[in-house]
């Protein structure tokens, strides 16, 4: 039986973290709010626990699930290098709207679809979500939505979409409406695949040139 935690009542917040730790642990699904909007997660090392969130939203492996985490220290044991202009823009914009995809790094025990050696990372600016990123490491979290439908703003948009598919839902009040930023830089020049939270011109401004919009 699913559960939904008010996380705007701190007793109730601290309950909720703590329900969704062990959920997490125990490879069943949490949803929780974060910057941009509400998201569907599991433990990114569990492989159940990621095929579970891929049938929960009817989506394939074509599509792999990105990861979040809750530092910027833990971008270092993800991948397999990362070049001073991810370093930029971490500093620049983690936490934030802003997704890497990076070369993932080969010694890692986990399958989050057909990802073809690279890994989508971001930090999210959500308390609720980096404390619980914080207590259980990091996570396997896509748009909390059935594939097709438009992504939750709110926690009962998502349980609407997914009812006991979730073991707990963390209640953060409205979310925002507008995605993360997806830039890829496993290329020799930084492309945006998916323009969102952060404009390329932000990205640009940073990084000191023209970023391509693929």
């Amino acid at each position: 039986m699913s559960t939904v935690y008010d996380c705007a009542l701190p007793e109730r917040r601290s309950a909720g973290l703590a329900a969704a730790a062990s959920a997490i642990r125990a490879r069943q699904l949490v949803v929780l709010p974060t910057d941009t909007v509400y998201g569907l997660g599991c433990d990114a090392y569990s492989s159940l626990a990621v095929q579970a969130l891929l049938d929960a939203k009817g989506r394939g492996r074509d599509m792999p699930v990105p990861v979040l985490v809750g530092s910027w220290a833990a971008l270092d044991g993800l991948v397999l290098r990362v070049p001073p202009q991810a370093r930029t823009l971490v500093e620049a914009f983690w936490p934030g709207g802003l997704s890497l995809v990076l070369p993932n790094a080969p010694s890692l025990a986990w399958d989050l679809g057909e990802t073809r050696g690279t890994v989508m990372l971001r930090m999210p600016l959500h308390p609720v979500a980096l404390e619980l990123l914080r207590e259980v490491g990091p996570m396997a979290v896509s748009s909390a939505n059935r594939s097709g439908l438009p992504p939750a703003t709110t926690v009962e948009q998502a349980r609407e979409q997914f009812a006991e598919r979730v073991r707990v839902y963390l209640d953060g009040g409205k979310a925002g409406e507008t995605a993360s930023t997806i830039l890829d830089l496993t290329g020799d020049d930084p492309v945006v695949l998916r323009e969102g939270a952060v404009t390329a011109a932000q990205i640009g401004e940073v990084l000191g040139r023209t970023i391509k919009v693929g």
